[in-house]
């Protein structure tokens, strides 16, 4: 399983993660009680509750560059541009703009 710590402005906000079944979001607790928790998007609002998807949640798919810089990205790695994970975990870890996506170890590297 693959997965990523989900910052936003600056603080840890929730954990992204691929599965074989497809893709889930979730909140961390400690972010949920802080003082002044925001959502990361409007189609991500608040909750206890973690979010499934099928495919990318399209926030996160946005997050993802486009044009030169996505080719400047697939030019230097052996990820395939349909590996929309793979590319939020490699070119999104200080994006522009209040979300950062930090990769988590992979449990297979070990």
């Amino acid at each position: 399983m693959k997965a990523a710590l989900i910052r936003f402005k600056e603080r840890d906000a929730g954990l992204l993660s691929e599965t074989d079944e497809g893709y889930s979001f979730s909140y961390l607790d400690d972010y949920l009680q802080s003082s002044d928790p925001s959502a990361v998007s409007m189609t991500l609002p608040l909750s206890h509750q973690p979010y499934f998807s099928k495919v990318l949640f399209p926030f996160f798919d946005g997050l993802i560059p486009e044009g030169w810089l996505l080719d400047v990205a697939l030019r230097n790695t052996d990820i395939s541009e349909l590996d929309r994970f793979a590319l939020l975990l490699l070119c999104c870890k200080e994006c522009i703009g209040a979300v950062s996506v930090i990769p988590l170890k992979d449990d297979e590297d070990e």
